[in-house]
């Protein structure tokens, strides 16, 4: 994915932390971003999910100029079914920085996926969809980060179960991490 993050800063097609090269243990080093979390400026209002929506299609689109690598022996965490498109796969309100530039930072968990696959977590998590959230605004929230992407008639009749198949995803992944921490390990006597 840094060829993706560094071929979208050069061609300014989508603003992503620019890469600085590795440092002398071999790790990748980024720019560092100023702003602030959009986790701490949650419930977002209308216009900043509109820019959300907006900056998740950038990516998407400027994605669609990178060779998707073969996905054989790819582990990813929450795979979506017949990925087509590099995508950020965690683009929610802890991973992107407000300032002077809005700009989605950790592309770890970056790789294969599906547009689809990719805005419904982006919209259930900055739509902040979760029990006791008063439906009618969740709903407004949820507008505006769909409306902000653009998307066409199918995404928007595909995205409802699109949205409950990658909750349902996230919440057995944590699930199943919580109880492989939980169970007891081996013992020595």
């Amino acid at each position: 994915m840094s060829d993706f993050i560094g071929a979208g800063h050069d061609a300014g097609s989508v603003d992503v932390p620019r890469p600085l090269g590795r440092d002398d243990e071999g790790r990748h080093v980024i720019e560092y971003v100023d702003g602030v979390s959009a986790m701490d400026q949650l419930p977002l209002g209308r216009d900043a999910l509109l820019r959300v929506g907006g900056l998740i299609r950038q990516i998407h689109d400027a994605s669609e100029g990178v060779k998707l690598p073969a996905t054989d022996g790819w582990k990813m965490l929450l795979p979506a079914e017949e990925p087509d498109l590099m995508c950020h796969n965690d683009l929610a309100p802890w991973n992107l920085i407000m300032g002077e530039r809005w700009v989605f930072i950790d592309w770890d968990a970056a790789g294969p996926s599906t547009r689809l696959w990719d805005l419904a977590y982006a919209a259930q998590s900055f739509g902040l969809l979760f029990d006791e959230q008063p439906v009618a605004e969740a709903a407004l929230r949820l507008r505006a980060v769909v409306d902000g992407y653009g998307a066409d008639a199918a995404m928007r009749k595909a995205l409802p179960e699109a949205l409950v198949k990658r909750t349902a995803a996230m919440y057995d992944l944590l699930e199943s991490s919580y109880r492989r921490e939980s169970s007891p390990g081996p013992t020595c006597t």
